[in-house]
């Protein structure tokens, strides 16, 4: 399959696997399990979506490998690897709060941010029924339309994203980082999907988004989405973009942000 056949697989698959968990909201949502701590929930309907993620992706595709955020890692023989979040920003799901989406992207190599190449990917937001979707190399897109990041940006008119962990100790030491750069810039949100405040950086409702403790499904098609659409993506220090820090925007911005946040430590919090 050529890239752009990629996304459209990834687009697909979403869009049934967002149709899924949209209709199993309505009937009501029961956590299922937690994870890291009491607030890190898993529902039933995290488990059925990557259920049926799964089944959609090995049938067109056989021989590649899959990671999914709640089942774990099916090896192939391809060389490709299809990293998934069946919905990304579960508190709000259940909370019934509209920033949550179904995240599917798909690298060449291992699931690791150091080492993937991304090809593909597809963010589907069911309640704002807004698909974004990449494909390497091609520019990405909200619906069918192109998108492109806010540029230029003056950093002390920027809006920028962020997320908070679970862990109590974690999260205070994020808002510290918070309180030190709020000052600097417009201001600063924390919506609650990570793979959607990505997107949001590609279509210019955000103007640059960090984050400490990504994991790889968190960040596979987002960034990719982002990239595609003029953002620079890594971490600090000259990283590639890992759990110790994801940063994008646009390059500019990225450079102010890079510096404040190096002055902050913010990739050491993870120590």
């Amino acid at each position: 399959m050529s890239t752009r056949e990629l996304q459209d697989l990834a687009r697909d698959v979403a869009a049934k696997a967002g149709e899924l968990v949209r209709s199993r909201r309505r009937e009501g949502v029961s956590v299922a399990a937690t994870k890291s701590s009491p607030e890190d929930i898993v529902t039933a309907a995290d488990r059925e979506s990557e259920r049926l993620i799964r089944g959609l992706l090995l049938d067109a595709r056989p021989h590649d490998s899959i990671l999914g955020e709640e089942g774990g890692s099916t090896s192939g023989t391809s060389g490709v690897t299809w990293v998934v979040d069946p919905i990304d920003g579960t508190v709000n799901y259940l909370y019934g709060l509209a920033d949550y989406a179904v995240s599917i992207g798909v690298v060449e190599g291992e699931a690791d941010p150091v080492s993937w190449e991304p090809l593909a990917g597809a963010v589907y937001a069911p309640e704002l029924d807004v698909m974004y979707s990449a494909a390497r190399g091609e520019g990405a897109l909200k619906g069918t339309a192109s998108i492109r990041v806010n540029s230029p940006v003056d950093p002390g008119l920027a809006l920028v994203g962020t997320g908070f962990g679970y862990d109590p100790e974690r999260r205070t030491r994020q808002a510290n980082v918070v309180m030190g750069l709020i000052a600097e810039v417009r201001d600063i949100r924390r919506m609650g999907s990570a793979a959607v405040d990505l997107c949001r950086v590609a279509d210019g409702q955000l103007d640059g988004f960090f984050e400490v403790g990504l994991n790889p499904w968190d960040m596979a098609a987002g960034a990719l989405i982002a990239r595609e659409a003029g953002a620079r993506v890594g971490g600090l220090r000259g990283a590639p973009a890992t759990a110790s820090m994801t940063l994008l925007a646009e390059p500019g911005l990225f450079a102010f942000l890079e510096a404040r946040l190096e002055g902050l430590n913010a990739d050491r919090i993870l120590r």
